[in-house]
């Protein structure tokens, strides 16, 4: 089975026959040990250090439909080298194209992300409500919120919403996590270490997004609930909506609770707060070992992995635009 592999020292990439050749660089220019990797078994690779590679390389990645991520110092997502599209149909674009351009269907489908996204805020705060957290507050508050987006009439009055509702949520997590406090939500940079594991959880989830909705017929570009814009695959913010919360958000209350990662695993700097590389590959384990979970899914009859939900969720979409089927939502029944 593929699987996905998480580069975080600088270093080497190159082809040696069917297998990839890693050697690691460090800060003097001395090379470590190689380490190789057999290309079938690769279904993606996280860059989080800087990568010397050719375009050769790039051309053997593309053949073997090997996507790459990349991302900076501070754990911003840079971008993606992309195979070529394979699975583009002229037929879903222009559905997909004329679905954006049509105010009340691109509208119908925003509200479904928010819908989902909501429902599964609010399975997060029930359990830990229910586990002696005082959450009354942020339940109330975020279910008014919700009963709002039904009667929204344009995009970025439902996006208000959106943002009132997580601004809400976030404050409930100074309650759910024991010895670290949020304190709002901060971006660009991350001031504490919960924004610092938020920011990075959430671009952990982007991608994955990005990578499902790639091997579907969809195209990453034409969003309905964030703006499409100039280089970036917004469809996959639209999704990573429903799935943070249940991707991201439950790995950050299971590191911080259980003391998995603790202050020694970030680097304070004067105006940021980012994870050291110990933190950062505890985090990728507990968020790997989420998509790997399998629950038993209701309609197909079988065990599923979150991985896999989430490309159930483009072809949901996918049949939504299609007009074969209108489309609900991923929302936790367990």
């Amino acid at each position: 089975m593929k699987k996905t592999y998480y580069l975080f020292n600088p270093g080497r990439l190159s082809r040696k026959d069917n297998t990839l050749k890693f050697i690691p660089v460090d800060e003097n220019g001395r090379e470590g040990t190689p380490k190789f990797i057999p290309v079938e078994g690769v279904s993606d690779l996280y860059c989080f250090g800087s990568l010397d590679a050719n375009s050769a390389l790039f051309n053997f990645l593309g053949k073997a439909g090997i996507s790459v991520h990349f991302f900076d110092y501070y754990e911003h997502y840079t971008g993606s080298f992309q195979p070529k599209e394979y699975l583009l149909a002229g037929k879903m674009q222009i559905q997909q194209t004329k679905h954006y351009l049509d105010g009340e269907r691109r509208l119908k489908i925003a509200k479904k992300f928010i819908e989902g996204s909501a429902f599964n805020i609010l399975k997060n705060l029930r359990y830990y409500h229910n586990r002696n957290k005082d959450l009354e507050a942020q339940l109330v508050k975020i279910q008014e919120l919700n009963s709002k987006v039904g009667s929204t009439q344009a995009i970025p009055e439902l996006m208000g919403i959106e943002g009132n509702i997580r601004q809400t949520y976030y404050s409930a997590f100074d309650t759910i996590i024991n010895e670290h406090a949020m304190e709002g939500r901060s971006m660009r940079p991350p001031l504490n270490e919960v924004n610092a594991l938020v920011s990075f959880g959430n671009m952990l989830c982007y991608t994955q997004c990005l990578d499902q909705i790639y091997h579907t017929q969809l195209n990453p570009t034409i969003s309905f609930l964030h703006e499409p814009g100039y280089r970036r695959y917004s469809l996959a913010l639209d999704l990573a909506e429903i799935f943070k919360p249940i991707l991201v958000d439950r790995v950050i209350f299971r590191v911080l609770n259980k003391k998995e990662i603790q202050s020694k695993d970030f680097d304070f700097h004067v105006n940021r707060v980012i994870l050291k590389e110990s933190g950062k590959r505890t985090f990728i384990k507990a968020f790997e070992e989420r998509l790997a979970e399998t629950i038993a899914h209701r309609t197909l009859k079988k065990q599923v992995s979150y991985k896999h939900l989430v490309k159930l969720e483009c072809y949901k979409l996918s049949k939504h635009l299609l007009e074969m089927e209108t489309y609900q939502p991923f929302k936790i029944w367990w």
